[in-house]
């Protein structure tokens, strides 16, 4: 499981960079919000359960992955 987290965790760590690197137009790159994408398959399911109760927008996607990254520490350290 410490690897599970920690692959899951770099990959969300670089997934939410290229989001704000896009999001905000950083290092001179065009302002492009669909970099998200990186970072929805990272929040299934709860981007799905999300969208059946009517919570969007790119708050709750880009926090999504958070919740899996903090089941997977929970079941490390258990």
């Amino acid at each position: 499981m410490k690897w599970a987290f920690w692959i899951f965790a770099s990959l969300y760590a670089l997934a939410m960079t290229l989001f704000l690197i896009s999001l905000f137009g950083w290092f001179g790159q065009d302002q492009d919000p669909l970099s998200a994408v990186f970072l929805l398959p990272l929040g299934l399911p709860w981007n799905i359960i999300a969208d059946k109760i009517g919570l969007t927008g790119f708050a709750f996607t880009a926090m999504a992955p958070a919740i899996n990254a903090g089941i997977l520490y929970w079941l490390w350290k258990r």
